[in-house]
């Protein structure tokens, strides 16, 4: 028959055969479910036994039962060799559950007064009794009344299973050229559970060497590799790994300057973990070899010597003027190969220099560029004179470099001689590079005319010319479209300052991709004196522009990279001249032409644009004549309407350098001082000048052969309003920035 059951929860208590004292029913069947929370067992003791003996207990019996194992079973009145009675005996229950099941067959030989038993729950010590290593606690142990927690050492975290400490370990960036960087806590076990990695990044042109310690020791498995715990290594598109085991991987040799070691752990095992030392060193390039020349008549290329990292060369040929240096060709510098942003520089001379080359060695260990090739200077054909013969000083009439040629007049027999100069272009002792006449004498003023009217630069060449009387910009007169082709419209929204700052100005086309300007144009406004350029997408480039409030026939581009000079001073504008590349190049129109640069002038720069010679400005600046000068920190957000929007421009003459700087500039205070990176422009008496918006707008002048050059940029004016009397415009001297410019573009 089924067994009745009773389910006992408390803690503790006691239970009892029927009818206890008294003797016990015949044919029952009764189970007692025991239960405690988790966190505890049950202990169970009898305090009266008296049942009916059997052989095996196959009649009576009090059976003790647990997670579905027979922990006892008892019957009689005393232990025999076939039955047993539990006496002191005390039971105690695996988890915290426990049955007892007492059974009584049909019949009894005599009274039998039954059992009383008695339980309680016990407290179990996890922290004692969990011998297990996937059970016990990783750290600390800390046992409660009905259960257990851990805990871990400072610098630890405890796993999402409450029992593995594992550390916080994917942070750490290495950027020093050398370092060490290992598992943690190592030599001693490394944490479980844990997810490392390590990153080292040097500088460009670097190569990484990793070096594992002899001592390695990553949980390992004999058959499967690596499941458990291992070491990668990823270098570039290169990896390294899986690493486990107790062999050290050794050196790892990479070729890039960035790498990436991770560590994985899982919650078992005691394993001392691993090390590594890294170095970098240093990305060589080989020496390079001299360029061979061209062409064949020209010498072999000498090696000159040179710089740790760079070398220059230098090419003769059989005609050219001097000889080279006496003795064999030297080699290159002494002391390793070139490392990396080292540069070669080579210099093909003939006394002069006639070209340079530059190669940079990158990053991978190559040269930006192959080897220079060599060649002399060839003048080409020569130009035709009208009633004159050419005859070439040599049967195979070369013109290369050091060739000679005449001019012979067919009229009269005259000649003129002329060298292939180094430049590339004919030269005459007496006339230089023009060309002489073989015409009567109005045919003469004829060719003049001819020759000024045929260069081959098409910079600062207007589609018109400009007049010869010239208004002012302030209150000033609108120019013709075309007049100034270079001029070009810059409108500046400076997204990085909250509330955002727009302003405009002005800037000059050097060629189809780069304009010319002031470097405070440029510069994101800030109160104190740093010099930060706005970001190259926050400024708009308006080219061929003639009505400013009519932008539709205009030509927009963006702009890819802006180039502030080095040495601009925010607080006194010293060297107020930048570059910014467009993203796309212009299409040069007749309303689109480049303006030419002043000519090279190392040695006296300062001293151009000389005093009292006139130059010329345009702008679509404050037409108002009461506006801030230019250079104001208020001229960078101007009223556009207060704006002129058509071109306007103004003739103003060049004031000496003494004048300037003792006008009242020098007087107010040091932010209007006038150093040699500037000159002024205007009159004494006020009027003309350049205002609000025409910042870094040309100053052109003619610079020969009618063409048109940039001499100055509108930099800024003095404390009182536009064309004041006794202020002049204070412009940026371009001469002292030409070679600057070069280098840039």
């Amino acid at each position: 028959a089924a067994a009745q059951t009773a389910s006992l929860s408390q803690m503790f208590g006691s239970l009892q055969s029927p009818n206890f004292p008294d003797p016990y029913p015949r044919e029952t069947r009764l189970r007692w479910n025991l239960s405690v929370p988790a966190g505890f067992r049950l202990r169970l003791y009898f305090s009266h036994f008296h049942l009916e003996p059997s052989y095996l207990c196959e009649y009576d019996s009090v059976k003790v039962e647990a997670e579905g194992e027979v922990l006892a079973l008892f019957c009689g009145k005393e232990d025999t060799d076939t039955e047993s009675v539990p006496g002191q005996q005390v039971i105690g229950s695996p988890g915290n559950a426990l049955s007892l099941l007492f059974t009584s067959d049909f019949s009894d030989e005599e009274r039998y007064s039954g059992f009383q038993a008695h339980y309680s729950a016990v407290d179990v010590d996890e922290c004692s009794e969990r011998a297990d290593e996937d059970l016990s606690c990783d750290h600390h142990c800390h046992n409660y009344l009905g259960g257990f927690y851990c805990s871990c050492r400072y610098g630890y975290l405890l796993h999402s299973d409450k029992r593995t400490c594992r550390v916080e370990c994917s942070d750490g960036v290495f950027t020093e050229r050398s370092g060490v960087l290992s598992s943690v806590d190592f030599p001693s076990p490394y944490p479980k559970s844990s997810e490392c990695v390590y990153r080292i990044q040097v500088e460009p042109g670097l190569r990484l060497r990793l070096q594992f310690d002899a001592r390695f020791d990553v949980e390992d498995h004999p058959d499967v590799s690596c499941p458990y715990d291992h070491v990668m290594n990823k270098a570039g598109t290169r990896t390294f790994g899986p690493l486990c085991g107790n062999r050290s991987p050794g050196e790892i040799q990479t070729d890039t300057n960035a790498a990436t070691v991770s560590f994985h752990s899982d919650n078992s095992g005691e394993n001392l973990g691993w090390k590594i030392t890294y170095t970098s060193t240093e990305v060589r390039c080989e020496a390079p070899a001299a360029p061979p020349p061209r062409p064949a008549p020209a010498r072999p290329i000498r090696v000159l010597g040179g710089r740790p990292g760079g070398v220059q060369l230098r090419a003769w040929t059989p005609s050219a003027e001097g000889r080279p240096p006496p003795g064999p060709p030297p080699g290159p510098p002494p002391g390793p190969p070139p490392a990396f942003m080292s540069s070669l520089v080579s210099r093909f001379q003939d006394g002069r220099v006639l070209s340079r080359y530059q190669l940079h060695c990158q990053a991978d260990g190559s040269w930006s560029d192959g080897p220079p090739r060599c060649h002399a200077a060839d003048c080409g054909s020569p130009a035709l004179v009208p009633g004159a013969d050419v005859v070439f000083g040599s049967h195979d009439n070369s013109t290369l470099l050091g060739s000679t040629l005449s001019y012979v007049c067919r009229e009269d027999g005259s000649n003129s001689s002329y060298r292939c100069g180094p430049s590339g272009s004919w030269v005459s002792p007496e006339l230089g590079t023009g060309l002489p006449s073989c015409l009567p004498e109005p045919g003469r003023v004829v060719q003049e005319v001819l020759s000024r009217c045929c260069v081959r630069s098409h910079c600062g060449r207007p589609s018109r010319p400009l007049p010869a009387l010239m208004k002012r910009i302030v209150g000033g007169r609108s120019a013709e479209p075309g007049l100034f082709p270079w001029q070009v419209l810059l409108s500046v929204e400076d997204l990085s300052r909250v509330p955002k700052d727009r302003w405009f100005g002005s800037g000059a086309l050097l060629s189809e991709s780069w304009v010319l300007t002031a470097a405070h144009v440029l510069r994101s406004q800030r109160r104190d004196a740093s010099v930060v350029p706005v970001a190259p997408q926050d400024v708009k480039v308006f080219l061929g522009l003639h009505d400013a409030g009519d932008k539709r026939w205009a030509t927009n581009r963006s702009v890819e990279r802006i180039v502030l000079h080095p040495n601009f001073q925010a607080d006194s504008y010293d060297s107020d001249i930048a570059l910014l590349r467009l993203s796309q190049g212009a299409e040069l129109s007749e309303l689109i032409q480049p303006v030419c640069l002043p000519r090279l002038r190392p040695q006296d720069a300062w001293r151009w644009p000389l005093p009292n010679s006139l130059g010329v400005v345009a702008g679509w600046g404050i037409s108002s004549p009461n506006g801030s000068s230019p250079g104001s920190p208020s001229s960078l957000s101007s009223d556009p309407g207060l704006t002129s929007d058509l071109l306007q421009y103004v003739k103003l003459p060049v004031v000496s350098q003494d004048e300037c700087e003792s006008t009242q500039y020098a007087s107010r205070s040091a932010r209007y001082n006038i150093t040699a990176n500037m000159f002024c422009a205007g009159f004494l008496e006020g009027g003309r000048d350049t205002c609000l918006g025409d910042s870094g707008g040309a100053f052109v002048m003619e610079d020969g052969a009618s063409r048109w050059a940039v001499f100055g940029l509108v930099s800024w004016g003095g404390p009182g309003a536009c064309g004041s009397q006794g202020l002049y415009g204070v412009y940026t001297r371009v001469a002292a920035y030409v070679e600057w410019i070069l280098e840039q573009v």
